[in-house]
């Protein structure tokens, strides 16, 4: 990167306006082939980029705060930051990485926090379902989001509070169609089918991120291979016997030890999840970002860029992980420390990465079915919502060569 001039887009907490679209112009310049510079742990996670006439209009007409700096200026930011005495590294951008959304297409952009997210950052993205899936489509992109999707052929387990709701029949019944015309018996089976070349994607280098119930029962799925989980409200049989002590823990991303809850009408896969454990109320609810080394955990660093240290909770199906439960190699790069519960957590599997981030909506503390969209006009500096964006860039990271 040699300019005259750079573009210094600051992602502290008082100089940036819109932290949400600066990640779409970063976007922006990947696409245009201009590498970008993310500064960690430099003003909030910052970025450094070419000064262009285009570069600075769509700064100001997405509304996003920039510093031009000399050339001299840059150069001796990116020297202090070298310095072994600092907790900060220069991570360079290259390319911009194809997403997918693994989403139901009738699905609304604001039933899920990423497709709100990026729509709003301006980033495109393509939606893809279990037909793509299952015809290895997922090899056409860097990086993954699952929707807030029940792996195991539950519906949601929505059945005891939902059952005769218009929209749970009507899901109930596109979902057995739906596996029906991909050549399976039942809706767990297609699932499981799903959620098994998910798995070997990411195995192969890709990147996934999941937020909500998508986390806990994708790993449930995937224990539960082979195994009837599901009542016959679910699948017309009856669940197997004994199907806790059939369950192959070896087989999961991240969660390990878990009891699946048994009872159809309790709105809950199992102890994975915090949301009936927790005793914590709203105004108390916060989580805290983990501080890595810059220089030598990349990732984690990019991951945990923000403008706070402390993340305020909101629930979903899945609103925290029990820690108890996690996987010792997993980190976990955010928790509540006053009740042992895990918000977002990372790890490696294969080639590939994963990030699974507990919750429905970063803004929107409660969210139930039928609520109105969050609109994020009224929160462009959403400390929540940027970790969802710190996801979308990471792949785009220059790849360090392994030493042999």
């Amino acid at each position: 990167m040699v300019f005259a001039s750079f573009l210094l887009i600051p992602m502290d907490e008082t100089a940036q306006k819109n932290h949400l679209k600066a990640y779409g112009i970063v976007y922006y310049s990947l696409q245009k082939e201009q590498k970008v510079k993310w500064l960690l742990n430099y003003r909030g996670g910052s970025f450094l980029l070419e000064d262009t006439s285009d570069f600075k209009n769509e700064c100001t007409i997405r509304g996003v705060s920039y510093e031009i700096i000399s050339d001299q200026s840059a150069l001796q930011l990116l020297e202090e930051i070298a310095s072994p005495s600092q907790n900060k590294e220069a991570v360079l951008l290259e390319k911009a990485p194809k997403i997918a959304v693994y989403s139901p297409k009738g699905k609304q952009p604001w039933d899920d926090a990423v497709t709100l997210v990026l729509q709003f950052a301006e980033i495109p993205y393509d939606i893809i379902y279990d037909e793509e899936v299952l015809q290895d489509k997922l090899l056409q992109y860097e990086w993954l989001h699952l929707h807030h999707e029940d792996f195991t052929g539950q519906y949601g387990k929505f059945y005891g509070a939902m059952r005769t709701a218009p929209w749970y029949i009507e899901n109930k019944i596109a979902a057995e169609k739906l596996a029906k015309s991909l050549g399976y018996d039942k809706v767990s089976q297609e699932k499981l089918a799903v959620a098994k070349q998910i798995r070997d994607y990411v195995i192969g280098g890709g990147f996934m991120f999941a937020m909500c119930s998508a986390t806990d029962s994708f790993d449930i799925a995937l224990a539960a291979d082979g195994v009837d989980i599901c009542e016959s409200m679910f699948d017309g049989d009856p669940a197997e016997s004994n199907y806790q002590n059939k369950i192959d823990f070896t087989k999961t991303f991240a969660f390990e030890n878990f009891r699946l809850e048994r009872s159809p009408i309790v709105y809950e896969f199992s102890d994975i999840d915090m949301t009936s454990k927790r005793k914590i109320i709203k105004t108390e609810d916060y989580f805290e970002l983990k501080e890595f080394s810059a220089k030598w955990d990349l990732v984690p660093s990019m991951l945990c860029q923000n403008h706070t240290q402390l993340i305020k909770g909101f629930m979903g199906q899945t609103t925290a992980f029990d820690a108890s439960k996690i996987k010792s190699p997993i980190l976990i790069l955010g928790q509540n420390n006053s009740n042992g519960e895990a918000r977002y957590i990372h790890g490696v599997k294969g080639k590939g990465m994963f990030t699974f981030y507990g919750g429905h909506d970063p803004e929107d503390y409660q969210h139930r079915v039928g609520d109105p969209k969050t609109e994020l006009e009224l929160h462009p500096n959403s400390p929540g919502y940027r970790l969802i964006l710190n996801n979308v860039l990471f792949p785009a990271a220059k790849k360090k060569k392994q030493k042999t």
